[in-house]
């Protein structure tokens, strides 16, 4: 298969008809749902051309160009209430990677998921529980409750919707014009991907 684009470790975002996010794709993924005739529209900019094999009937080659994003027929349900997996990676990239007590940024393998309310005391591990914080600030604060560790929030933590999760959990860099059609779902009170808190130390 001969391919001409940018870079092929590149991410396409799918989305329904009604144009809610669904998930990421890889490109081998984008082909196979243009080959099962399953897009019904695109929209941004053209990332990348696959070429396949020729047709034994008219001899032409096949040429699927791909946008950086796709709208795909098919049920794939998205449920608005359900909370998205958390984990450490998408935590620390809600935070921007910044200790939610002492302000300061970290490299990932620095930071530490803290309880705001301890699981020992009757805490939930979700998200609205959950901040980032350094190893010595996580340590200082313990197993007390916030009110009694003499130590404030930098900002309160919150449960991302879809869209933001999706922002999150992007493993690589997410293209300007998919970036805007997600930040179009953010929810009013997101601070995502805005000016960081705080410089990185």
């Amino acid at each position: 298969m001969d391919m001409s684009g940018p870079e092929l470790n590149l991410k396409i975002l799918r989305i329904n008809t009604a144009g809610t996010p669904v998930e990421w794709l890889s490109w081998q993924e984008a082909v196979c749902l243009h080959a099962r005739e399953m897009v019904t529209w695109t929209y941004g900019e053209e990332v990348m051309e696959v070429r396949g094999g020729y047709s034994r009937i008219t001899g032409n080659q096949t040429l699927v160009q791909l946008n950086s994003i796709i709208a795909c027929r098919g049920k794939v349900h998205i449920s608005g209430r359900k909370a998205p997996p958390l984990t450490n990676r998408a935590l620390f990239r809600r935070d921007q990677n910044i200790c939610m007590y002492c302000g300061k940024g970290f490299k990932e393998s620095d930071l530490s998921r803290d309880h705001v309310h301890p699981l020992s005391r009757g805490g939930r591990d979700v998200w609205t529980n959950v901040v980032t914080s350094c190893k010595r600030c996580n340590a200082r604060k313990g197993n007390t409750l916030l009110a009694a560790s003499g130590m404030e929030l930098l900002a309160l933590p919150f449960m991302p919707n879809h869209a933001e999760y999706l922002a999150l959990t992007h493993s690589g860099r997410i293209l300007g014009d998919q970036m805007a059609f997600l930040k179009r779902q953010f929810s009013s009170k997101s601070r995502l991907f805005d000016e960081p808190l705080i410089a990185l130390q």
